[in-house]
């Protein structure tokens, strides 16, 4: 059963895609060839996340697809949990697969995000840009939709 939410393209950290004074390489690059170790190969997807805001609802991750325990992929902070639901991503026409990327907050060391964002890792789509509008389509087994945070 899938569930359609509206959303806003917002700038997240910017530590996903590219170095950042806290990392000095973009964590997905760190992070993907160990989430492939596990069986799940994001290889095909863009080395970032789109951060949709879908204030003023909040989301849950309930039974996610893929989740990995103790994921020690930098020296930087202890290992985390991290949890992936399929999804695609509708914008101008397009549609393009990925998944909910969800680094668990309880064991996520730094860059918290509210439960209002929801990261995204996917194919490239052209043109995008922070404040556009778009849908996504989610497994509404995985993820739960509150109306209100």
């Amino acid at each position: 059963m899938q569930t359609v939410i509206s959303g806003v393209l917002v700038p997240g950290y910017r530590v996903a895609s590219a170095p950042s004074r806290d990392y000095p390489y973009g964590t997905l690059e760190k992070q993907i060839p160990l989430f492939r170790q596990l069986g799940l190969d994001l290889e095909p997807f863009f080395r970032g996340t789109l951060n949709v805001s879908i204030a003023p609802a909040a989301f849950e991750m309930v039974h996610p697809e893929y989740t990995f325990r103790q994921v020690t992929w930098t020296d930087l902070h202890p290992p985390e949990d991290f949890s992936f639901s399929r999804c695609t991503v509708r914008y101008k026409g397009g549609s393009y697969a990925g998944f909910v990327y969800y680094p668990h907050p309880e064991t996520k060391a730094r860059h918290f995000e509210s439960d209002t964002l929801i990261e995204i890792i996917c194919m490239p789509i052209p043109d995008i840009r922070y404040g556009d509008r778009l849908e996504l389509e989610l497994n509404a087994e995985e993820i739960r939709i509150r109306p209100e945070a």
